[in-house]
């Protein structure tokens, strides 16, 4: 909370901050020179400054791709307007936002050079070091979003961004979330609290970008519902409020908690420029990357339920697994503009992923942590040549255990302004997630050892897009895995009907190699006010035994009207969405991990999921009304998001996103 009283007494002083003015003409990239003459004007002439547009207000990535602030409403923005800020079109929430998703489509491709804490489930809503934007604004910003929640709480996310200098920007952002839910024990709260920075030099030479993210995501973990037959598949009135129904935990609690420092340095040794123009024609720069983080994901119980089976203490269950990193990487970067663009870089990771104490048992040690360091060389590489586009990186680790080798390269040729065509190769070797390798807990059951057992996860795929706005947007891709980890129930063991199979979930490694076939296609069709936005997703798994499984046929399909309205005073759309996916053996959630399992014992899905919504747009407004699965009033009650785990009922709710411009 202290976090959004620092955002609230930024905003309100914000505005007294010494701010450039707008330029009386365009502001030119850094790339271009102004001719100082050329801004002399004439005595006892005043010229109109000139106000900045939207697009003068820039966005720029982890890996300084720039863009700007989109204030438009698309069907794109509701699809966005959601609680992770992203378009889950491939994930399937729970019943309370802040939850977890259950996952209809999978990309295992991945930036991330070594393994993870883990607690999969918990990190959608956190920020990771590429999550983070850096602005360059001409006045100073706000972006606030605000959307009703399920019960007693509220979303709100707000961002301020100013540049103090024409150099030298500064941003501030806090999202802060609770929501009780409709089922008991199923409250969610979250805080994430980030502040970026960034400097360019007068003369280019020099640049910064830092930021600091400090972030906390709670859950009360109900187990899911255990009475499911009786009191929601059957549709009895008398649990329609969803508090009457029971779950199978009342005391149970999660919490992922991470802070990180980031710092980037970049210092250009050589900068040739074309003739007079200030358009660089070669330069040879050189970078330190720092990035250090602490986290921890913690699971609390107050006594021990037979549900996650038997424990070595009655009472007070604490489960609490660490992991501090520090990353440098310090870079060399030549770019010639005949050439292209080449970064030869050298990484250094050490990491610490810890428990409080070693345990031994009758089965042998379990030690208390694993720590180390990893050396790795890379390199990236970038160049276009007219509509053609060559871009790709790769790593390769000198010394550790951790990590094996990455690659992942792209190549794009832009036909026209209405197709492109590109391919991408990825190719990874990589140990699979802390948790997956070591673990305690006070349930025995979830204790375990395997980073001298399990392999490498190898991971290569081959990806084909196509973007046509006569034909649509395609992409189809082959992915195989070797050694695909993943958590399941111990076949050894047989679960009787009244038992858990919590009880029994350990982490395995597949033998036998995975293939994953996924096509993805999507279309819009208008007629006058009228426009159907479709999505199709089809996806098909080769294995020798069941340890992926996804739907085969993925649908979204949106029919809504658009017009302006009240003299151009509002854009208003509005209409309905209706996704659906077939009936698949769809993976359980374990509360104590907070990760997915495999089970083969149920089919579920094969429902509708409909939405009905009215968005609109004012100035720089836009506001959203959506009655959600609203036939879920009329249908039966077959809907889940996980088993024992129903999905959302019926309800309606309202939100706003909105930027002001100082």
């Amino acid at each position: 909370m202290r976090y959004l009283f620092l955002v609230f007494f930024v905003f309100n002083v914000y505005s007294g901050v010494a701010q450039q003015k707008p330029t009386d003409r365009p502001v030119k990239s850094d790339s271009t020179s102004v001719d100082k003459n050329s801004e002399k004007k004439p005595k006892g002439l005043e010229v109109e400054e000139e106000v900045p547009v939207v697009s003068d207000y820039k966005i720029i990535s982890f890996t300084r791709d720039t863009t700007y602030v989109d204030t438009t409403l698309t069907i794109n923005k509701d699809y966005l307007f959601n609680y992770i800020r992203k378009d889950y079109y491939e994930l399937l929430p729970f019943a309370n936002m802040g939850q977890a998703y259950n996952r209809l489509g999978y990309d295992f491709e991945t930036t991330t050079f070594y393994p993870k804490l883990g607690a999969t489930s918990k990190h959608y809503n956190y920020f990771e070091m590429e999550d983070i934007n850096y602005y360059h604004v001409p006045t100073p910003m706000t972006e606030a979003m605000f959307k009703t929640v399920f019960e007693e709480g509220q979303l709100l996310d707000v961002l301020l961004t100013f540049n103090m200098s024409e150099r030298l920007n500064y941003m501030i952002a806090y999202k802060g979330f609770r929501s009780y839910g409709k089922y008991n024990y199923s409250e969610a709260i979250s805080g994430n609290f980030r502040t970026s920075a960034s400097y360019q030099s007068k003369n280019n030479r020099y640049s910064l970008r830092m930021h600091i993210a400090a972030q906390d995501i709670d859950n009360e973990e109900n187990g899911g519902l255990s009475e499911v037959e009786t009191q929601f598949a059957s549709g009895d009135t008398d649990f329609s409020t969803r508090t009457s129904v029971d779950v199978n935990l009342s005391d149970a609690e999660s919490k992922l908690l991470g802070k990180r420092y980031f710092i980037e340095n970049q210092y250009k040794l050589i900068r040739k420029e074309k003739d007079s123009s200030s358009i660089e024609k070669t330069s040879l720069t050189l970078g330190h990357l720092f990035n250090y983080e602490t986290k921890y994901y913690k699971f609390n119980e107050d006594d021990q339920n037979d549900y996650l089976g038997e424990a070595f203490v009655d009472s007070d269950i604490s489960d609490r697994a660490n992991l501090k990193t520090m990353y440098n990487q310090l870079s060399a970067e030549f770019y010639n503009t005949t050439l292209g663009r080449l970064k030869g870089n050298l990484n250094i990771y050490n990491y610490n992923y810890f428990f409080n104490s070693i345990l031994v048992t009758d089965d042998g040690q379990i030690d208390s942590k694993l720590q180390g360091t990893e050396i790795s060389l890379g390199a990236d590489y970038q160049k276009q040549i007219g509509g053609f586009k060559l871009k790709g990186n790769m790593s390769y680790n000198l010394s550790g255990n951790l990590s094996g080798s990455l690659l992942n390269a792209s190549a794009s040729y832009k036909v026209n302004d209405g197709l492109e065509l590109s391919a991408t190769l990825f190719s990874s070797s990589k140990m699979p997630d802390f948790n997956f390798l070591l673990y305690q807990s006070d349930y025995s059951n979830y204790n375990w050892q395997h980073s001298d057992d399990f392999e490498k996860v190898n991971t290569n795929s081959l990806q084909f897009n196509l973007k046509s706005n006569f034909l649509g947007n395609a992409s189809l891709k082959l992915t195989t895995l070797g050694n695909y980890t993943y958590f399941g129930v111990d076949p050894t063991v047989v679960v009787s009907d009244d038992e858990s199979e919590n009880q029994y979930i350990q982490p395995f490694q597949e033998s036998a190699s995975v293939s994953y076939l996924k096509f993805k296609y999507e279309k819009s069709f208008s007629y006058k006010n009228w426009t159907l936005d479709n999505t199709l997703m089809y996806q098909k798994v080769s294995q020798t035994n069941s340890v992926l499984n996804v739907p085969e046929f993925t649908t979204r399909n949106s029919l809504y009207f658009s017009k302006e309205m009240f003299k151009k005073a509002m854009y208003l759309q509005t209409g309905v969405t209706v996704k659906y996916f077939t009936s698949y053996a769809m993976n359980s959630f374990n509360p104590l991990l907070n990760e997915f399992y495999i089970q083969t014992d149920q089919d579920l899905g094969g429902f509708p999921l409909m939405d009905f919504f009215i968005n609109a747009k004012i100035q720089q407004t836009r506001i959203y009304l959506k009655a959600e699965h609203f036939n879920s009033l009329f249908s039966e009650s077959n809907y889940y998001s996980a088993p024992d785990y129903p999905y959302r009922d019926f309800i309606v709710r309202f939100g706003v996103v909105w930027n002001f411009f100082s």
